[in-house]
Protein backbone atom coordinates (compact mmCIF):
# COMPACT_ATOMS: atom_id res chain seq x y z
CA UNK A 1 0.00 0.00 0.00
CA UNK A 2 1.43 3.39 -0.94
CA UNK A 3 1.12 6.48 1.18
CA UNK A 4 -0.86 9.44 -0.13
CA UNK A 5 1.25 12.11 -1.83
CA UNK A 6 2.15 15.20 0.14
CA UNK A 7 0.00 18.29 -0.36
CA UNK A 8 1.43 21.78 0.04
CA UNK A 9 -1.01 24.38 1.36
CA UNK A 10 -0.41 27.78 -0.20
CA UNK A 11 -2.29 31.05 -0.66
CA UNK A 12 -2.18 33.21 -3.77
CA UNK A 13 -3.25 36.71 -4.74
CA UNK A 14 -5.39 37.57 -7.75
CA UNK A 15 -4.86 41.22 -8.64
CA UNK A 16 -6.63 41.90 -11.94
CA UNK A 17 -6.32 45.11 -13.96
CA UNK A 18 -7.33 45.76 -17.55
CA UNK A 19 -8.26 42.07 -17.98
CA UNK A 20 -4.75 40.93 -16.94
CA UNK A 21 -3.64 39.28 -13.69
CA UNK A 22 -0.45 40.05 -11.77
CA UNK A 23 2.16 37.28 -11.71
CA UNK A 24 5.77 37.12 -10.57
CA UNK A 25 8.84 35.19 -11.65
CA UNK A 26 10.60 33.97 -8.54
CA UNK A 27 14.36 34.45 -8.33
CA UNK A 28 16.11 31.78 -10.38
CA UNK A 29 12.87 30.13 -11.54
CA UNK A 30 11.68 29.64 -15.10
CA UNK A 31 7.92 30.00 -14.66
CA UNK A 32 5.39 32.62 -13.61
CA UNK A 33 3.59 32.29 -10.29
CA UNK A 34 0.79 34.20 -8.63
CA UNK A 35 2.11 36.27 -5.72
CA UNK A 36 1.78 34.08 -2.65
CA UNK A 37 3.26 31.11 -0.90
CA UNK A 38 3.11 28.69 2.00
CA UNK A 39 1.42 29.69 5.23
CA UNK A 40 3.50 29.72 8.38
CA UNK A 41 2.17 27.28 11.02
CA UNK A 42 0.47 30.11 12.97
CA UNK A 43 -1.06 31.83 9.90
CA UNK A 44 -4.46 31.61 8.27
CA UNK A 45 -4.65 31.51 4.47
CA UNK A 46 -5.60 35.21 4.43
CA UNK A 47 -2.69 36.17 6.70
CA UNK A 48 -0.32 34.19 4.48
CA UNK A 49 -1.43 35.86 1.25
CA UNK A 50 -1.18 39.32 2.82
CA UNK A 51 2.37 38.62 4.06
CA UNK A 52 3.54 36.96 0.86
CA UNK A 53 2.10 39.70 -1.39
CA UNK A 54 3.90 42.32 0.70
CA UNK A 55 7.19 40.37 0.63
CA UNK A 56 7.06 39.70 -3.13
CA UNK A 57 5.44 42.85 -4.55
CA UNK A 58 5.37 45.49 -1.81
CA UNK A 59 1.55 45.60 -1.88
CA UNK A 60 -0.02 46.54 1.45
CA UNK A 61 -3.21 44.49 1.78
CA UNK A 62 -5.76 44.10 4.55
CA UNK A 63 -8.32 41.30 4.96
CA UNK A 64 -11.01 43.76 3.81
CA UNK A 65 -9.24 44.07 0.43
CA UNK A 66 -9.71 40.37 -0.32
CA UNK A 67 -12.48 37.99 -1.31
CA UNK A 68 -12.11 34.20 -1.62
CA UNK A 69 -11.98 32.89 -5.20
CA UNK A 70 -11.82 29.15 -4.51
CA UNK A 71 -9.00 26.64 -4.22
CA UNK A 72 -7.02 25.05 -7.04
CA UNK A 73 -5.49 21.61 -6.42
CA UNK A 74 -2.92 20.47 -8.98
CA UNK A 75 0.47 18.76 -9.22
CA UNK A 76 3.11 20.97 -7.58
CA UNK A 77 5.78 22.40 -9.87
CA UNK A 78 9.40 21.77 -8.90
CA UNK A 79 8.55 19.39 -6.04
CA UNK A 80 8.93 15.64 -5.53
CA UNK A 81 6.90 13.53 -8.00
CA UNK A 82 3.29 13.18 -6.91
CA UNK A 83 3.38 16.22 -4.62
CA UNK A 84 0.19 18.25 -4.89
CA UNK A 85 -0.46 21.92 -4.19
CA UNK A 86 -3.75 23.18 -2.74
CA UNK A 87 -3.73 26.89 -3.58
CA UNK A 88 -6.32 29.09 -1.85
CA UNK A 89 -7.05 32.01 -4.18
CA UNK A 90 -7.92 35.49 -2.95
CA UNK A 91 -9.10 38.17 -5.37
CA UNK A 92 -8.49 41.84 -4.66
CA UNK A 93 -11.81 43.67 -4.45
CA UNK A 94 -11.98 46.41 -7.11
CA UNK A 95 -12.59 49.99 -6.13
CA UNK A 96 -10.11 50.13 -3.26
CA UNK A 97 -6.74 51.75 -2.72
CA UNK A 98 -5.01 48.85 -4.49
CA UNK A 99 -6.48 49.93 -7.84
CA UNK A 100 -3.69 52.51 -8.08
CA UNK A 101 -0.94 50.64 -6.21
CA UNK A 102 2.16 49.74 -8.19
CA UNK A 103 3.50 46.26 -7.47
CA UNK A 104 7.29 46.03 -7.64
CA UNK A 105 9.65 43.06 -7.73
CA UNK A 106 11.23 42.41 -4.33
CA UNK A 107 14.44 40.64 -3.41
CA UNK A 108 12.50 37.35 -3.73
CA UNK A 109 11.32 37.86 -7.31
CA UNK A 110 13.07 38.81 -10.53
CA UNK A 111 10.08 40.51 -12.14
CA UNK A 112 6.37 41.24 -11.99
CA UNK A 113 4.22 40.83 -15.09
CA UNK A 114 0.58 41.39 -16.06
CA UNK A 115 -0.57 38.29 -17.95
CA UNK A 116 -3.53 36.81 -19.81
CA UNK A 117 -4.50 33.24 -20.64
CA UNK A 118 -2.11 33.52 -23.62
CA UNK A 119 0.73 33.20 -21.07
CA UNK A 120 -0.48 29.82 -19.73
CA UNK A 121 2.47 28.01 -21.33
CA UNK A 122 4.76 29.95 -18.94
CA UNK A 123 2.87 28.83 -15.80
CA UNK A 124 2.90 25.69 -13.63
CA UNK A 125 -0.27 23.54 -13.51
CA UNK A 126 -1.94 25.48 -10.67
CA UNK A 127 -1.34 28.74 -12.53
CA UNK A 128 -2.78 27.30 -15.74
CA UNK A 129 -5.94 26.19 -13.90
CA UNK A 130 -6.22 29.60 -12.20
CA UNK A 131 -5.97 31.38 -15.57
CA UNK A 132 -8.70 29.07 -16.90
CA UNK A 133 -10.97 29.95 -13.97
CA UNK A 134 -10.30 33.68 -14.39
CA UNK A 135 -11.27 33.44 -18.09
CA UNK A 136 -14.42 31.46 -17.17
CA UNK A 137 -15.30 34.22 -14.66
CA UNK A 138 -14.75 36.79 -17.44
CA UNK A 139 -12.06 38.60 -15.43
CA UNK A 140 -9.12 38.18 -17.85
CA UNK A 141 -8.66 37.55 -21.58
Amino acid sequence: MSLPAATLRVSALLLVRDRRVLMVRARGRDVLYLPGGKAEPHETDVEAVIREAREETGLQLTPDDLEPFGTVTELAHGQAPGTMVAMALFAVRPGGTLDAASPVASAEVDEVEWVTSADADRCPPAGVETLRRLVAAERID
